[in-house]
């Protein structure tokens, strides 16, 4: 009796072996040598400098643009399967559509008329 799902779960072994494999792999023949540059965050060069009380702040802009990302992503999401089945879905599906696309528009001409999209 041949189960369908074993070549699924063959893979999904093959794929932890491997993981568990090249992690202890690391450890057995990779350098033990540890510094205090190692042990700190990861600055990208920059010497870090002290935070204010508060914890800092970022500008609002990083949110607003990653969320403008997030929202737009999720709009392709959901346009390539509806491109893909137009004739099948009928009419409904067209105005369901139309009225996803009229507000993720709003949201955008909203965050476009407050300047959000401008970095100063």
């Amino acid at each position: 009796m041949n189960n369908p799902y074993t070549p699924l779960l063959i893979l999904l072994g093959l794929g932890f072996g491997f993981a568990a494999l090249s992690v202890g792999t690391s450890l057995v023949v990779g350098p033990a040598r540890y510094n205090r540059a190692k042990a700190e965050a990861y600055e990208c060069g920059i010497m870090p400098t002290p935070r204010a009380a508060g914890g800092g702040r970022f500008p609002v802009k990083y949110f607003v643009t990653a969320m403008l990302f997030i929202i737009f992503d999720i709009e392709s999401v959901f346009l390539y399967p509806f491109a893909v089945a137009f004739n099948q879905l009928g009419l409904f599906a067209l105005v369901e559509m139309v009225l996803f696309m009229l507000t993720v528009f709003v949201a955008y001409a909203y965050v476009w008329k407050r300047r959000g999209l401008e970095w100063d």
